[in-house]
């Protein structure tokens, strides 16, 4: 195993990646464990003297595309894989986003590990699932310094605890993967999006469910308000002047056409509506999904919140200040405020508890303001106690990502 510097191990082999953990925890010293680091900044930061870089560790080790079934190394870049299945018509279809630039980073640096880690998720999880649901197997390395693998290479294939969707969210705080397997599907032969333009807020959560509810098989659901509509890339969307709420319809050629033109006459007393085909379509989700609408906005903290659909436009007024978008037919708020003070924190989750609860994530924010602020959701006191238990069973030494999701664990 080669170290870049003093303070970096950097493993190019499962073994290694135990030997180093096993090190860590035979010096009591903490490990700040990252892919290519593209996240590096989403989460509090990590207090070590000591990093896991773990890009060294890469490559596919089995592709079936008849049995919808793929393995890599943790480290191996998402946009090797994306390329690999982009040759057999097959996607990751819960749409893994890409917050390198997000987060200050360059674009194209996220692996599959970090996606799974993270539990990273874009605009088709209201159809396709989460990334937790398409995570088929893994082999990783405890916080004890012990290599063990869960899962396998079908869906059903879990007896007893499912260390798969344990692990994916953790935030490499339990255990250090270093080969994942992951479900793939076919690529949709089309993809067009209907856009409904000149909608408030209420009114466009009127009509993404209603497209929701229809048999039209929705495969996507946002609303943009103007002043985010108008930062796109895609002319049909910023040439709008206005807000836009858009639909996506997926599936074959002719599928898709009878599709949309029905949703469109579905929602033609909401508003005017237009439509996006092939490129400009696959560009729009691809903004979406990456929340390219607050990139290189540094002054601006970013808020993942995540609510009951029919409380996005009530907790979005309640805060009542900030710059917003929606996603997953209104479930997904994606809220940016001035990242000064405790960038609103205690209005963002005074408005999430108001709502009936949810889920609320500082994604982007300054070193120093994510030290000091809760970034995930508080948890109370029978979760906070199981979450500590977990990281006791799992990394006693507290070795692994110290402090990244909460202090203390």
């Amino acid at each position: 195993m080669e170290s870049q510097k003093a303070e970096t191990l950097a493993p190019e082999t499962r073994d290694q990646v135990t030997e180093a953990v096993a090190w860590a925890v035979s010096q009591e010293a903490p490990l700040e464990v990252a892919g290519r680091g593209s996240k590096r900044a989403l989460g509090r930061p990590v207090q070590a003297a000591h990093s896991l870089d773990l890009s060294r560790l890469t490559g596919i080790t089995l592709y079936e595309p008849e049995e919808l079934v793929l393995s890599a190394r943790a480290g191996t870049p998402l946009a090797e894989i994306e390329a690999v299945l982009e040759e057999k018509r097959q996607m990751l279809a819960f749409e893994p986003a890409d917050l390198g630039p997000l987060l200050g980073g360059a674009a194209g640096a996220a692996t599959l590990g970090g996606v799974l880690a993270c539990n990273l998720s874009g605009p088709r999880r209201i159809k396709a699932g989460a990334a937790r649901d398409h995570f088929l197997g893994l082999q990783a390395v405890s916080g004890r310094g012990e290599l063990f693998k869960s899962g396998g290479r079908v869906v059903k294939n879990v007896t007893g605890y499912d260390l798969c969707k344990l692990l994916c969210g953790s935030y490499g705080t339990l255990a250090v993967m270093t080969d994942v397997t992951v479900k793939v599907l076919p690529r949709p032969e089309k993809t067009w999006t209907v856009l409904v333009t000149g909608l408030d807020d209420a009114t466009a959560l009127a009509a993404m469910t209603r497209a929701l509810g229809s048999p039209h098989e929705v495969s996507g659901a946002a609303h943009l308000p103007a002043a985010q509509a108008a930062k796109s890339a895609v002319t049909y969307v910023t040439g709008a002047g206005t807000a836009v709420t858009a639909l996506r319809l997926e599936g074959p050629d002719p599928s898709v056409e009878y599709r949309c033109a029905a949703l469109r006459k579905e929602l033609a007393d909401l508003g005017a509506t237009e439509e996006l085909h092939s490129h400009n379509s696959l560009a729009f989700w691809q903004e979406l999904r990456d929340v390219r609408p607050f990139v290189g906005q540094e002054g601006l903290a970013v808020w993942r919140i995540s609510v009951a659909p029919s409380a996005g436009p009530g907790v979005v007024a309640a805060i009542g200040e900030g710059e917003a978008f929606y996603d997953w037919g209104g479930g997904l708020i994606w809220l940016a405020l001035p990242a000064v003070g405790d960038a609103g924190a205690g209005e963002v989750r005074a408005a999430v508890a108001a709502a009936g609860g949810g889920h609320a994530t500082l994604v982007r924010a300054p070193e120093a303001l994510r030290a000091a602020e809760a970034v995930f959701q508080p948890q109370d006191a029978a979760k906070a106690m199981l979450s500590e238990k977990v990281k006791d069973g799992f990394d006693p030494k507290r070795v692994l990502n110290p402090g990244r999701m909460y202090a203390g664990i």
